[in-house]
């Protein structure tokens, strides 16, 4: 619902120590199988357009803190 952020169901960048690194939302998480999205209605529209790669495509690309990856989101997603 309204507390649900793209960083938290894809991905998000964290400072380790000195160092960036990436961490896992609930898509990438649930990679092979199912992430469960209550009141899915509810979010927020600029988070919603985010997790349609991952919906669509089964990937998320990340581009943050000068890492550029893709990550695998073989999930479902019940909402």
């Amino acid at each position: 619902g309204l507390g649900s952020t793209s960083a938290g169901l894809t991905v998000t960048a964290v400072k380790d120590g000195g160092e960036w690194m990436l961490e896992a939302g609930a898509l990438v998480l649930a990679d092979g199988g199912l992430c469960c999205i209550d009141e899915f209605d509810s979010i927020r529209e600029p988070d919603r357009a985010t997790i349609h790669e991952a919906m669509e495509q089964q990937t998320i690309s990340v581009a943050k803190a000068g890492l550029v990856t893709t990550l695998n989101s073989r999930t479902t997603v019940f909402g």
